[in-house]
């Protein structure tokens, strides 16, 4: 073997994915199989898809993770193919979102999001819990309960 050789060997063999921390614990993996194969769950997928629901990605990825975790991370393939298996689910899932035409996504938020609030809500919130403890966080001195609730029977 030439030297050439040995250090693409070596590149392969230390090479660290880049969204490794994309992979769940293989745990998760293995009850999302077993949940998605279990009886409750076909009766939920027959009574909403009026069919039963491919599990076959949860088990496929619990063996994959499986096999990266058994090899500390030199499996880079089975860690390659865990992560393309959650970035499909992750599209998948965002799908409706990332087609919604209805709604402007914005940027950034309102220049005005942290305006006062009108002076009938401050008004509401007055002597509340949620003022006296923006009061403590404020620095401002609370004022205290001069109220006496013991009573003498």
């Amino acid at each position: 073997m030439t030297e050439k050789d040995q250090n693409s060997n070596e590149s392969n063999n230390t090479a660290i994915l880049k969204d490794a921390w994309a992979i769940r614990p293989c745990s998760v993996y293995k009850d999302e199989y077993d949940d998605c194969t279990s009886f409750k769950a076909r009766f939920h997928q027959y009574f909403i898809h009026g069919e039963d629901t491919d599990c076959t990605q949860w088990n496929i990825d619990y063996k994959n993770c499986v096999r990266y975790q058994d090899s500390n991370g030199n499996d880079v393939q089975a860690g390659a193919a865990v992560i393309r298996s959650e970035e499909e689910r992750r599209l998948k899932r965002f799908q409706g979102h990332y087609g919604n035409t209805v709604w402007e996504k914005r940027k950034a938020p309102p220049e005005d999001w942290a305006k006062p609030l009108p002076e009938w809500l401050e008004k509401k919130n007055e002597n509340s819990y949620l003022q006296l403890k923006q009061m403590e966080m404020d620095g401002r001195a609370v004022p205290e309960d001069t109220k006496s609730y013991c009573m003498i029977m």
